[in-house]
């Protein structure tokens, strides 16, 4: 495993090679580095699907985007994801159904006849161009930081909905969503996703507010402090009645957390505004 971090976009041979030097001689994944596999290069917009699933039942999430790429405009080296925002425009009706007829359903069918049914968060990773999809990853659990602007519109108990699926009652149980968008914006320490600094004090003034939400990801109660400990360190996620208000949102909210060394993209959600 390498933290989500382990896939790097190569545009060129050059690239290429010093990705395999940087994996073979540098160690940069660790032991996950000790094997690679080469694929096709891909080309479209991302889109996170994840359903809760039972059995041959299934009830998607709402649909969002993550910004996998560092920095601004998706340039520089991939993390465990820089923000999302959902819905994802890129997931049309038509496409959301070819996601459940020709990705999900297949697998679930799959899964029952190698007598391995599935309960849990199932989340596919697409590329989607030209109304075609391809699948880039499964992941066997919430998505992040795509769930955090899918729970902040969330209206029902995701208790009950964790509840139906064990008791293979999926069928009868009614999910409910607010209509406005969310935003997410991951708030990192200085070096991440490569070496980052940790035990910095970290101040924050906010209020609760019912449409914005701050979710610590790398963080540490120490000494009546709160310092960083992670890469990762907040996720700042905000609802707004369109995708740039709930943007605008967010960012208010990242301007209310400051810590040495924090860094964010100030982008997120740009392709789903253009």
């Amino acid at each position: 495993m390498a933290a989500g971090k382990g896939v790097i976009i190569c545009q060129n041979k050059k690239d290429a090679i010093k990705a395999l030097n940087s994996i073979f001689n540098d160690k940069a994944f660790g032991s996950a580095g000790n094997k690679v596999v080469i694929e096709e290069f891909l080309e479209g917009e991302e889109a996170s699907f994840i359903a809760v699933v039972s059995k041959d039942k299934i009830i998607p999430l709402v649909t969002s985007q993550d910004h996998k790429a560092v920095g601004d405009g998706d340039v520089g080296l991939n993390t465990g994801g820089m923000g999302a925002y959902s819905p994802a425009p890129i997931v049309s009706d038509e496409i959301h159904q070819k996601i459940l007829e020709q990705v999900m359903q297949p697998t679930m069918k799959g899964l029952i006849e190698e007598g391995s049914p599935y309960l849990g968060f199932l989340y596919a990773g697409l590329m989607i161009k030209n109304n075609e999809i391809k699948v880039l990853e499964f992941n066997c659990r919430f998505g992040d930081p795509e769930t955090q602007p899918i729970l902040l519109r969330l209206k029902s108990s995701l208790v009950n909905l964790c509840l139906a699926a064990i008791n293979n009652t999926l069928d009868s149980y009614d999910i409910e969503w607010t209509q406005a968008h969310s935003c997410g914006v991951v708030i990192a320490s200085k070096g991440y996703p490569e070496n980052y600094e940790s035990n910095k004090e970290i101040q924050i003034n906010i209020n609760d507010e019912n449409d914005t939400k701050l979710f610590h990801a790398g963080t540490k109660y120490e000494n009546n402090k709160i310092l960083t400990s992670g890469g990762r360190v907040f996720c700042a996620t905000a609802l707004g009645v369109d995708l740039k208000e709930a943007q605008q949102n967010a960012y208010n909210l990242v301007d209310k957390v400051n810590f040495e060394g924090a860094f964010f993209r100030k982008d997120i959600g740009y392709k789903g505004i253009k």
